[in-house]
Parts: C-alpha cells; sequence; structure tokens
C-alpha cells in the first residue's frame, strides 16, 4: 500500500505561500518561486538583526558625542576618560543619560574631564 501526502504538501505549499504574501510576480504565486525567496527572506532577517546592533551603537555614539561636545569635549577623549576612571557603562546607557538625564551627563563628564 503506497503513501499519499497530498494533505501534508498542501499544507507545507499553503504556509509558504501565505508567508510570501505581498511579494511581487511569481514569489507570491508559485510554490518553486516562492519556497526560494521564502529561505532567502529567512537567512535576510537573520543578517539584518545582527546588523541593527551596528545601526543602535552608531546612534549611541553620535548622541553621545553631540552631549559631549555640547560640555566641551570629544566622545573619543569623554569615552576614554571614563574607561581611565574604571566607569562601567555601556554607550546605551550613556546615550540615554545624555538625551533622557542631561544633568546627570553633564555630572558624569565634569567626574571623567577631572
Amino acid at each position: 500500500m503506497r503513501v499519499k501526502g497530498g494533505t501534508v504538501t498542501r499544507r507545507r505549499h499553503k504556509k509558504v505561500l501565505k508567508a510570501n504574501k505581498g511579494y511581487r510576480m511569481t514569489k507570491s504565486k508559485l510554490y518553486k518561486v516562492a519556497h526560494e525567496a521564502y529561505l532567502h527572506a529567512g537567512q535576510y532577517s537573520y543578517n539584518d538583526r545582527k546588523k541593527r546592533l551596528n545601526d543602535f551603537r552608531r546612534i549611541w555614539i553620535s548622541r553621545i558625542n553631540a552631549a559631549a561636545r555640547e560640555h566641551g569635549t570629544t566622545y573619543s577623549k569623554f569615552y576614554h576618560n571614563l574607561r581611565e576612571k574604571d566607569v562601567k557603562l555601556n554607550r546605551h546607557v550613556l546615550a540615554e543619560l545624555a538625551v533622557i538625564y542631561p544633568e546627570t551627563f553633564s555630572q558624569l563628564v565634569e567626574f571623567a574631564n577631572s
């Protein structure tokens, strides 16, 4: 007796085609092409999740630099002084301080420069 996989195959195909709604041309209609696009989309999303961290780091550095320049120093000098004083604050926290709590950030700049 042979095994027929019609329902399983149909479900698998429908899952891929549903995920590809909104893709252009045959990428949303034909399974073979859609499956390729589906696999590539997964890889792109994985890679871009990693790239997003670099983008955030770039944003944080520019915010810290802007705030540091308001206090008469640069990002590199400020960050170097913090490391020498053994202050363990990452760039995310420093950027948040610079934007949300500027008074605290100014105290931190004074501490780093002293």
